[in-house]
């Protein structure tokens, strides 16, 4: 099968943003996306970025246009969501992400009306039907197919940075999971979903996406839902590993890291490196690992097997990195990394809004409903107890 890869403009932007819709006195989701959508649709149709629906009748997600930079995508984002709002606010609903609603039920949601989602769900069953969850997708323009899957490669290994940093899911269905983000357990369940297999090349994949649509797995490659994927469409390589983030600077943060860290490799690629891979079995410990822990993991960086807490590993990235910021004109957002480190991430930040309610989920709805309007609320002392420190001995 042969796939071609759209041109791209090298280090270009573009950004998803799945958000939640909810009640605002009971903080439950509701599903009234198919009401608002058509208006938002049509409004967003000259604009640069677009309004759309997802999986559940519950969410709306928002879009940029292709970015020059972190700071444009960006802006598009915060246009699409006052678009939103403007909807919303008027029909009494509210506006919150991250990547599971605190004590929603997938029982009471609605599936969209659309032959791929139905589709989906036949498939999938339980499991499908178990999808409530909502994330970030981060697109960086890569200027050559042949530079694709080395980079994809050496960029899995700092998905577990990017799932620590954007963690959100520390509730599920009402319960205290004892997971930073119980969504990247949940959702690498679908099929063709997870950690991406290692491939040489570009001809690898295809033959990949061939033996996937000649066996029924697939029916083309938007069907590939890795935790980072080639977007043969779009010309860029997609990051899909993060929760939803509970508030645009932070959003703007990781889409920095991803920008730079993309480039940084590219860079080496020119100068003919030979970039760095862990094998398949790291990588899977460490996903695991920052689910569980999140900013507290000790993840595993490099072949050798030698491990750093991911706090100190992304403290030497953002060093190392911070000329590369600068030429990309991201330094702002990429220096908002170390701000999530400081004053913790949103699970951290959930965990403590619950303590402080006596357990009360419908507290930490309210939290991230603030925390969507005006920005991280600075609350977080320490870790809550049910997400401690990784043990150094495994």
């Amino acid at each position: 099968m042969k796939l071609e890869f759209a041109p791209s403009a090298r280090s270009t932007v573009g950004l998803e943003w799945e958000i939640m819709l909810a009640d605002p006195v009971t903080g439950d989701l509701v599903g009234r996306a198919p009401e608002l959508l058509a208006a938002l649709e049509a409004e967003s149709a000259d604009e640069r970025h677009t309004v759309t629906g997802e999986l559940l009748t519950n969410t709306i997600e928002v879009t940029s246009g292709v970015g020059r930079s972190v700071t444009q995508a960006v802006d598009d984002i915060a246009q699409a969501i006052s678009a939103v709002r403007a909807a919303t606010e008027p029909a009494g609903i509210e506006l919150l992400s991250a990547g599971s609603h605190p004590f929603a039920q997938w029982y009471d949601q609605r599936v969209s009306d659309k032959s791929r989602y139905h589709t989906l769900i036949e498939r999938t069953q339980w499991w499908g039907r178990n999808m409530m969850i909502w994330g970030i997708h981060v697109h960086i323009g890569v200027e050559s197919q042949a530079k694709v899957l080395p980079i994809i490669n050496a960029l899995t290994a700092y998905l577990p940075h990017l799932q620590a940093l954007a963690a959100s899911s520390p509730f599920w269905a009402g319960e205290r999971t004892g997971y930073a983000s119980n969504r990247a357990l949940v959702f690498q369940q679908l099929p063709t979903a997870g950690l991406p297999w290692s491939m040489r090349d570009w001809s690898q994949f295809e033959s990949y996406l061939d033996d996937m649509v000649r066996t029924g797995v697939m029916a083309d490659a938007s069907e590939v839902r890795w935790d980072i994927r080639p977007a043969p469409r779009w010309g860029t390589i997609e990051v899909r590993a993060c929760d939803g983030m509970s508030t645009l600077p932070e959003l703007a943060s990781v889409a920095a890291l991803v920008q730079v860290l993309v480039e940084h490799f590219s860079r080496q690629l020119d100068q003919g490196l030979l970039l760095p891979e862990l094998a398949p079995w790291f990588h899977r410990e460490n996903k695991w690992r920052a689910a569980r822990y999140g900013l507290e993991a000790r993840v595993i960086v490099d072949a050798a097997g030698n491990q750093l807490p991911v706090r100190e590993h992304l403290v030497r990235t953002l060093s190392e990195l911070a000329p590369i910021a600068r030429d990309l004109e991201c330094s702002r957002e990429f220096g908002g990394v170390a701000s999530i480190l400081d004053s913790g991430a949103s699970y951290a930040r959930q965990l403590a809004a619950a303590d402080a309610a006596d357990g009360d989920l419908g507290a930490v709805v309210q939290h991230l409903i603030r925390e969507f309007r005006s920005g991280p609320e600075s609350s977080v002392a320490e870790v809550p107890p049910l997400i401690r420190t990784q043990p150094s001995s495994n």
